[in-house]
C-alpha cells in the first residue's frame, strides 16, 4: 500500500472534511445508505460548486500529472484518423480515449496509488471518528439507543417505500421473489412479492442475479386485470429508472415497450377508436397512460446518462423505442372505425417532441436514430408528413370555426377530461410537425427525402415540405382563447412552424439547402401579393401570419445568398425575370402598407403592428426612403444589413446617406431624442451618481460615454442628410440661454457646442471645454464632406467664428507661437481651419495635430486669426509636364485617327489605356488625359449604340447665362476649385469666371432635361442643392479651357457614365421613374454603393465585416468620396486616373476602384473597427498609398466576374419605354 507524508495526509483529511461539511445535509437527510450513496455519485449533477471542491481540485491533478500526455496522445491519434478521412464524431472520440486509458497499466497504477494514499486518509479519520464517539458518553447513550430500535423499525413497518428500510435481503431472498412473480402463483403471492420487492434497497435489486428473468415476470404482471399489480410495477419500474444503472434500467424500459406492442396488438384489449377520442377517466386509458408517461419521461431522461455506457443499450433502446412509434393496427384485423396507435398517446403526453429533440441533439446517438429511420422505420417519417398534409388540405377546405369547432365545448374539459377525435389527431399534428422540424436540422435527417405517401402520385420532396410548413403560417387559422391547452400558442401550427423555420435561418447550410429557393420564397410572398391585387391573402388568414412571415423574409435576408435571392431571383445571370423580385415585392407591400394605400384587416388592432414589422424587419431587402418609417420604393438602394445588435448603427448610416432618410428620422423624433441623450451624457450626467461616486475627468478629446452619440451624429450628418437638417435654417443666436435648456436639433447642437460667438453661449455650458471640444471634433468629420463645408460657411461662416475665437484667445506676455495661448481648444480650433480652408491629397496638403508633442516647444504648428495660412502647411506641388509623352502615349493617341470599325478601334484604345495605365502611369500628365479624353468621348458618342441617353440640343451662349446667378454654395466652390487649381498651377487668374460660366451653362444644360417634382424635400426644390465637383475636375483636366470643358460634357452627358459620375446630370431627371426622382436618391448610391457593398462580402469579407461591427455602411463612405470625385482623399493625378478609368472602361470601374481601396485599406479598417472609430478614420483620413494604376490588374479580374450583374443594373436606372 502506498504511503503518504503526514503532512499530505493531514492536508488530504482538510479537503475531505470540506466535501463532506458541504454535502452534510444531503447526506444526513438520506433515508439509507443506498440512497446517500447515489446523493455522492450524483454531486457533480447537482452540485454547482462541485469543481471548487479542492478534494476535486487534487483528484484532477493527480488524474492530469498521471495520465494528462497519455491522453493527449490518445486525441492526437483520433485527430490523425479524423484527417485520413474518418469522422467519428466528438462522443465517438470520447468514448474511444476513454476505453484506452481504462486498460491501460497507467491508469491501474494511478488508481492502486489512489486507493492506497485515500485508504490510509480515510481509516486514520475513522479512527479518530471513533475515539472522539466513545470519549462522549451522551453520544454512546443516543447510538445504543438507535440500535435497539432498529429491529423494531425494520421488522414492524408496512411501509412499502425503500426509502424507510435499512435490512438487506439475503442471497436467495431475490430468486424468491422471481419464482412467486410466476403467472401461475396465486394472486396473494404474487402480490405480496411486489411488495417486498419494492421495499427492496437498490443495493440489493442491483446484484440480481437473475435480472432478465425478474423483468419478463414484471412484464407479465402488467396483464393482470387487478390495477394494483399494475401500480406497483410502475412504481418500482420508476425508482429502478432513477436509481438503478442503464444495464438494468434498459431491461425495464425495452420490458415495458414490448409489452405495450402486444398490448397495441391483442384484439382483446380495449383500444379507443380514433373517432372516440381519448377518454382519461376511463381506467383502462388512464392505466394506459400512465405507462406511456413513464416511457416518455424515461425517453427524456436517457440522453443525459446513456454515453457513458457501451453503445449498443443507446442502441437497443432507441430501436425498441422506434419500432413501438412505427406500430400500425393490422388492416385486415380492423373493422371500421380505425384504433388508435401508439403514437397517438406519446403525442399527447409530449406534443412538442422533446424525446426527439433531445435524442438528435448529441452526434453520439443522432447517427444510430437516423440509421434506423433510413433503413427500417422510415414510416414514422412518412406518417409524419401524412398528418402535415392532411391537416392543411382540411385549413383550405373548411373554415375555421369548423377545424376548431370542438373549442366551443372545451370549456368543461376540467371535469370531463375527455380529448375529441380532433383534439387527438391535433396533437398527433402538433408532435409529427416538431419532429420533422428537428429532423430538416441535420444533413442526413435532409436526406431522408423525399419520401413516397398514400393515395399520393408524387414523392413529397424536401422543398415541398418546406413549401407546406410555410403555407400553414397563412392557412392554419388562429386558436380562440377558449380552446385547451394543446391549443395554446406554443402549440399553435403558426408559431411551431415560426420556430422551426427559424432554427433553420439561423444555420446557414439549412438555410441554403431548404429555404434559399424560389418555391420557398414563392409561397411566403402569394399571400402579399393577394393583398397586392386586393385579393383575400389566404382563407381564414391572420395578422400574426404576416408578422411571422416578415420575421422569416427578414432571416433570410440577413446572409448573402438570401438577399441575393430576395434581390435577383435564383438566376442571377438572366437579364430579365419572369415575376419581379421578392424585395421589389416587399418594397412595394411595405410602401402602400405604411401609406395606408391597402389594409389587410381593416379595424383590425393588429394592423398597426403589422406595418410595423414590416418597415422595421424588412430593412435588409428594401431601403431607404422610408415615408413614415425606413423603407422606400424598389428602385431605391438595396441597403444590406443584419438583424443584431450594430443594425442599428448601419440602418442609421444607410438612411442618412439619403435626404428622404434623413428627413424621416427627423420627423419621427429620432434626431430630437439622439441629440437630448448627447445632452445628458454631455452636460448633464447623473447627478445622483456624482454624490456618492464623483465622475472623473475625462481624459479623452470625447468622454467614453459620449462616444455612441458622436458616432451616430457622424452618421447622420453626412452631406444629403446635412442638407436637408440644416438648409436654410438659421441659428438661434439669443441673447440668453437657460441651463436647463435641451437643444432639439442639429441646429442647436451647432448654435451650442460649434459655434460659440457670445458669452451667454459659452456660461450655458456646464463643461465648457468638454462640449467645445466635442462640438470642434463634429465639425472637423462634417467639414470632410466638401457639400457640408460649403453649407456651413455660407450659411454660418463657421471659419470666421472660428478665426475669430483665435484672436481671443491671445496672451499679451507670450511671446512664443505668435502670443497664441496653447491650449485644447486653440490646438483643435487650428487643425479645423486647416482642414477646412485646404484642399489636396494626401502628398498635397499638411495637417496639423491635434495632440502635443513632449519637450521645450509641445506644439511647432503657427497658429493664426486670419488667412491666407501660413506656408508650411501648403506642399510643393509640381506640374505634369504635358509634352512629357514616350511612343505608348502616341500610340494611344494615334489610335483616334486609324480608320476602322467603331467597336475595334474602341477596344483597341481601350487595350492601349489599361497597357500604359499599368506600365507606366508616371507619363500621363492631367492635361495630356484630357486631350485624350476629349477625343475618346467624341468618337464614342458618333456611335448610336455607345449613347445611352439622347442628343439634347443646346443654343445658349454666354450672353445668355452671364447675369444668371449661381448658388452661394455654387459661388463659394468656384473660389475652392480655383484656389486649387491656381496651386496645382493648372489655371491662371480670371479661371472664376470662366468656372462660373461653365456651371452657369451646365445648370441651363441639365434643366432642358429636368421634370417637375412635387415633393417636400428639401434638396429637390430648385437646382442641384451641392457644387458640381465633376464638372470643376473637368475644368481643371482641360486646363481652364472653358469651351472644350463644356464640349465635353455636352457630349459626355449622352453616356451612361455620366450618370455615375456627374451626380448633377441626374438630378430631378426626366429619364428616372417618377419614384426615384420622388425619393431624392441618386443613382450612385443606391446602384454604385450598393453594388460596391456587396462585391465587399466576397471580395473583402474581413472588411465587410468590420463595417458591420462598428454600425456603419461601406456606401455612406462611397457615397462621400464619388460625390465631391475624391477631392482631399486622393492626389489630383490619381483624381484624373479616376475618372479617365472610368470613361475609357466603363461606368463599372467606379465600383471596382471602390473596391480596390476598401482592399488597400483592409489592416487599417480593421485596426479602426477595434479602436471604435472607423467612421471617423474613413471620412477624416486621405488615401494614402492608393493608387489606381496599383490595382489595374485585380479590377479587370473583378471586371470578368462581375460586369454583366452589374451593367445590367447600371443600365436599369432609367424609365423603361415600351
Amino acid at each position: 500500500m502506498a504511503r503518504v507524508c503526514p503532512g499530505d495526509e493531514a492536508r488530504l483529511q482538510a479537503m475531505l472534511r470540506q466535501l463532506f461539511r458541504s454535502v452534510k445535509e444531503r447526506i444526513t437527510g438520506a433515508p439509507s445508505l443506498e440512497c446517500a450513496e447515489e446523493v455522492l455519485l450524483r454531486l457533480e449533477e447537482t452540485d454547482d460548486n462541485f469543481h471548487n471542491y479542492e478534494f476535486v481540485k487534487y483528484l484532477r491533478q493527480h488524474i492530469s500529472s498521471a495520465l494528462g500526455s497519455m491522453i493527449e496522445e490518445e486525441m492526437e491519434k483520433c485527430a490523425s484518423d479524423h484527417r485520413q478521412g474518418e469522422e467519428p464524431g466528438y462522443d465517438s472520440v470520447v468514448q474511444h480515449v476513454t476505453e484506452r486509458i481504462q486498460d491501460s497499466r497507467e491508469y491501474k497504477d494511478m488508481m492502486h496509488s489512489l486507493k492506497g494514499v485515500m485508504t490510509a486518509a480515510v481509516e486514520d479519520m475513522s479512527n479518530g471518528f471513533e475515539e472522539e464517539e466513545m470519549r462522549c458518553p451522551d453520544r454512546q447513550r443516543k447510538i445504543h439507543r438507535e440500535k435497539s430500535s432498529s429491529y423494531c423499525t425494520d421488522n414492524c413497518s408496512d411501509s412499502d417505500s425503500s426509502f424507510n428500510q435499512s435490512y438487506k435481503f439475503c442471497p436467495g431472498k431475490l430468486q424468491l421473489i422471481v419464482d412467486q412473480l410466476d403467472p401461475r402463483q396465486p394472486k396473494e403471492v404474487r402480490y405480496e412479492a411486489l411488495q417486498t420487492l419494492c421495499a427492496a434497497p437498490p443495493s440489493d435489486v442491483l446484484n440480481c442475479e437473475n435480472w432478465t428473468l425478474l423483468c419478463e415476470r414484471l412484464m407479465a404482471s402488467l396483464s393482470d386485470p387487478d390495477p394494483v399489480f399494475s401500480d406497483r410495477i410502475l412504481k418500482f419500474s420508476a425508482q429502478t429508472f432513477t436509481l438503478l444503472p442503464l444495464h438494468m434500467t434498459k431491461e425495464i424500459y425495452i420490458g415495458l415497450v414490448k409489452y405495450l406492442e402486444l398490448y397495441f396488438l391483442s384484439r382483446e384489449n380495449h383500444i379507443p377508436a380514433l373517432s372516440a377520442g381519448i377518454d382519461v377517466t376511463n381506467p383502462n386509458v388512464t392505466r394506459l397512460l400512465k405507462k406511456v408517461r413513464l416511457l416518455s419521461e424515461y425517453q427524456r431522461e436517457a440522453p443525459s446518462f446513456w454515453i457513458r455506457h457501451p453503445e449498443k443499450y443507446m442502441e437497443e433502446i432507441v430501436e425498441s423505442t422506434l419500432s413501438l412509434l412505427s406500430l400500425k393496427q393490422d388492416p385486415s384485423h380492423l373493422v371500421s372505425p380505425k384504433l388508435l396507435d401508439p403514437i397517438y398517446f406519446f403525442a399527447l403526453v409530449d406534443p412538442k417532441a422533446v424525446w426527439f429533440k433531445k435524442w438528435m441533439h448529441a452526434y453520439y446517438s443522432r447517427t444510430t436514430v437516423l440509421k434506423l429511420l433510413e433503413k427500417r422505420y422510415k414510416s414514422l417519417i412518412t406518417a409524419a408528413v401524412q398528418q402535415c398534409v392532411q391537416y392543411l388540405e382540411l385549413c383550405e377546405t373548411m373554415k375555421a370555426d369548423e377545424i376548431l369547432g370542438h373549442s366551443r365545448h372545451c370549456g368543461d374539459r376540467q371535469k370531463t377530461l375527455c380529448y375529441s377525435a380532433q383534439e387527438v389527431q391535433y396533437v398527433y399534428f402538433i408532435h409529427s410537425l416538431c419532429l420533422l422540424g428537428r429532423l430538416l436540422i441535420y444533413t442526413q435527417g435532409r436526406k431522408l427525402f423525399p419520401v413516397k405517401l398514400k393515395n399520393r402520385k408524387d414523392l413529397v420532396s424536401l422543398t415541398d415540405l418546406l413549401v407546406l410548413f410555410t403555407q400553414l403560417i397563412y392557412y392554419s387559422p388562429s386558436c380562440p382563447e377558449t380552446t385547451p391547452d394543446v391549443y395554446s400558442e406554443d402549440c399553435s401550427p403558426a408559431s411551431t412552424v415560426l420556430e422551426i423555420l427559424q432554427t433553420l435561418c439561423d444555420q446557414k447550410e439549412c438555410a441554403v439547402e431548404c429555404l434559399h429557393n424560389s418555391a420557398v420564397i414563392g409561397t411566403l410572398l402569394q399571400p402579399i401579393h393577394n393583398v397586392m391585387k386586393g385579393a383575400e391573402a389566404a382563407p381564414d388568414c391572420s395578422e400574426t401570419a404576416f408578422i411571422h412571415a416578415a420575421d422569416i423574409l427578414a432571416r433570410i435576408a440577413s446572409v448573402e445568398e438570401g438577399l441575393a435571392l430576395l434581390l435577383y431571383g435564383e438566376n442571377t445571370n438572366s437579364s430579365e425575370e419572369e415575376s419581379p423580385p421578392g424585395a421589389h415585392v416587399i418594397a412595394q407591400f411595405t410602401k402602400r402598407l405604411l401609406d395606408e394605400e391597402i389594409s389587410v384587416f381593416p379595424g383590425s388592432a393588429l394592423q398597426p403592428a403589422v406595418q410595423d414589422t414590416f418597415a422595421i424587419r424588412e430593412r435588409p431587402c428594401a431601403n431607404a426612403r422610408l415615408s413614415r418609417c425606413l423603407l422606400s420604393e424598389p428602385g431605391t438602394p438595396k441597403c444590406v444589413s443584419r438583424r443584431r445588435k450594430a443594425d442599428r448603427g448601419v440602418v442609421l448610416a444607410q438612411v442618412a446617406s439619403t435626404a428622404a432618410g434623413a428627413a424621416a428620422l427627423r420627423d419621427s423624433g429620432f434626431v430630437s431624442a439622439l441629440v437630448a441623450g448627447l445632452w445628458s451624457s454631455l452636460e448633464c450626467g447623473g447627478d445622483d451618481v456624482r454624490v456618492t461616486h464623483p465622475r472623473s475627468t475625462p481624459v479623452d478629446p470625447i468622454d467614453r460615454s459620449c462616444q455612441k452619440a458622436f458616432l451616430a451624429l457622424v452618421s447622420l450628418l453626412s452631406s444629403p442628410a446635412a442638407y436637408e437638417l440644416l438648409g436654410l435654417r438659421d441659428l438661434p443666436n439669443r441673447a440668453e440661454y437657460s441651463l436647463r435648456e435641451v437643444p432639439a436639433g442639429v441646429t442647436d447642437i451647432i448654435d451650442r457646442l460649434i459655434i460659440l460667438n457670445s458669452e451667454a453661449k459659452i456660461h450655458s455650458l456646464f463643461n465648457y471645454e468638454q462640449s467645445h471640444i466635442f462640438g470642434l471634433r463634429l465639425l472637423s468629420v462634417m467639414c470632410c464632406g466638401l457639400d457640408t463645408l460649403l453649407l456651413l460657411e455660407t450659411q454660418y461662416q463657421v471659419s470666421r467664428v472660428l478665426l475669430r475665437a483665435q484672436e481671443d484667445n491671445v496672451s499679451e506676455t507670450s511671446a512664443s507661437h505668435g502670443g497664441f495661448i496653447i491650449d485644447g481648444l486653440s490646438v483643435e480650433r487650428n487643425h479645423v481651419l486647416v482642414r477646412m480652408n485646404l484642399i489636396g491629397g494626401p502628398s498635397e496638403r499638411t495637417l496639423p495635430p491635434r495632440t502635443l508633442e513632449e519637450g521645450d516647444n509641445p506644439y511647432p504648428w503657427p497658429m493664426f486669426s486670419s488667412y491666407p495660412l501660413p506656408h508650411c502647411y501648403l506642399s510643393k506641388a509640381t506640374r505634369n509636364s504635358d509634352t512629357k509623352q514616350d511612343g505608348d502615349l502616341g500610340r494611344l493617341s494615334s489610335c483616334f485617327t486609324v480608320s476602322e470599325k467603331q467597336t475595334e478601334w474602341i477596344e483597341n484604345c481601350r487595350r492601349q489605356f489599361c497597357k500604359m495605365m499599368k506600365a507606366k502611369c508616371d507619363i500621363i500628365s492631367s492635361g495630356a488625359l484630357g486631350e485624350l479624353l476629349e477625343k475618346f468621348v467624341l468618337h464614342l458618342t458618333e456611335n448610336p449604340s455607345e449613347c445611352y441617353f439622347p442628343s439634347v440640343e443646346y443654343t445658349a451662349t454666354d450672353a445668355d447665362v452671364k447675369n444668371e446667378s449661381l448658388s452661394s454654395v455654387q459661388q463659394l466652390g468656384v473660389r475652392m476649385a480655383v484656389r486649387y487649381g491656381k496651386f496645382l498651377n493648372l489655371l491662371k487668374d480670371g479661371a472664376e469666371n470662366d468656372l462660373a460660366l461653365v456651371l452657369k451653362h451646365c445648370e441651363r444644360f441639365l434643366k432642358q432635361q429636368q421634370a417637375p417634382v412635387k415633393s417636400s424635400l428639401l434638396c429637390l426644390q430648385g437646382a442641384y442643392a451641392g457644387h458640381d465637383w465633376f464638372a470643376s475636375s473637368l475644368f481643371l483636366l482641360m486646363s481652364g479651357d472653358r469651351e472644350k470643358t463644356l464640349r465635353f460634357l455636352q457630349r459626355f452627358s449622352r453616356l451612361l457614365a455620366s450618370a455615375f459620375l456627374w451626380l448633377p446630370r441626374l438630378h430631378v431627371s426626366r429619364y428616372l421613374p417618377v419614384d426615384t426622382v420622388e425619393s431624392g436618391i441618386h443613382p450612385t448610391y443606391f446602384c454604385s454603393a450598393h453594388c460596391t457593398e456587396m462585391l465587399l462580402k466576397t471580395e473583402a469579407p474581413l472588411v465587410s465585416s468590420a463595417f458591420h461591427m462598428s454600425g456603419f455602411a461601406p456606401s455612406q463612405i462611397c457615397l462621400q468620396w464619388i460625390t465631391q470625385c475624391f477631392w482631399n482623399y486622393l492626389d489630383w493625378i490619381e483624381i484624373c486616373h479616376y475618372i479617365a478609368t472610368c470613361i475609357f472602361l466603363g461606368p463599372d470601374y467606379q465600383v471596382y476602384i471602390c473596391v480596390a481601396i476598401f482592399k488597400h485599406l483592409q489592416q487599417e479598417i480593421l485596426h479602426h473597427t477595434q479602436a471604435q472609430d472607423l467612421q471617423v478614420f474613413l471620412k477624416e483620413e486621405a488615401l494614402r498609398g492608393f493608387r489606381v494604376s496599383d490595382y489595374f490588374e485585380y479590377m479587370e479580374m473583378l471586371e470578368q466576374n462581375y460586369r454583366p450583374a452589374l451593367l445590367r443594373d447600371m443600365r436599369s436606372i432609367r424609365v423603361q419605354t415600351t
